[in-house]
């Protein structure tokens, strides 16, 4: 039971599942570095192609992604379609830690991901673009749902914030930005973008990028 519950809720999650009560007033505020995650263009890709082929897009695209962030300290909370959302908890108090593992986690992805792009145009298929959002914050981490159908999950302004900024790559012509609460807590060089206003936010967001090299 711990071995299935581990594939599908990670290995932090199943332990809070194990050793909790089944109801829905079970939780936790954390603080952690958050990333949200994307493919482009996965409408067009899902209905040109079949769905073997769309299924093994996305089980690369998740092995890609998801493999850094297990490998950094992370864990993944969900697969939402295409999408990903993926925590780095703050231990200890001070949140560098987090944050730099969430960017080296992204760094790996992307790596990741061109290599895969490489293997799919020798095989006469497009590539697979995505987008990347990191910000830091708290979240009620635990139970939510129906009386007799829960989910193990993370809600609150910051899974908001992240989920509105990675929507902000498109625009911005960027892979991956970067929250200005996260930026502050980390000593990696940033770029900044200015100050953009997040559709449901109230207000503005500092916003940067990484550098491409």
């Amino acid at each position: 039971m711990t071995a299935a519950l581990e594939a599908y809720l990670g290995r932090r999650s199943a332990a809070r599942v194990l050793a909790g009560p089944l109801r829905r007033d079970i939780g936790e505020t954390i603080q952690a570095a958050l990333l949200c995650a994307d493919l482009r263009g996965f409408t067009a890709l899902s209905e040109s192609n079949p769905p073997s082929a769309v299924i093994s897009a996305l089980d690369a695209w998740f092995d890609r992604i998801a493999g850094p962030v297990h490998a950094f300290g992370g864990e993944v909370l969900k697969f939402i379609g295409d999408g990903v959302l993926a925590i780095f908890p703050v231990v200890g108090g001070a949140p560098r830690g987090a944050c730099e593992a969430a960017l080296r986690a992204v760094a790996a992805a992307r790596a990741g991901m061109a290599h895969l792009d490489d293997a799919r145009r020798q095989q006469g298929l497009s590539p697979l673009p995505f987008g990347a959002a990191l910000h830091l914050g708290e979240m009620l981490w635990g139970n939510i749902g129906a009386a007799d159908r829960l989910d193990f999950t993370a809600i609150g302004p910051a899974v908001n914030l992240v989920s509105r900024l990675e929507g902000l790559c498109r625009t911005l012509d960027k892979a991956v930005l970067v929250s200005g609460t996260f930026a502050a807590e980390t000593g990696v060089s940033l770029i900044p973008l200015g100050t953009h206003a997040l559709r449901g936010i109230a207000s503005p967001c500092a916003v940067f990028t990484v550098p491409e090299n």
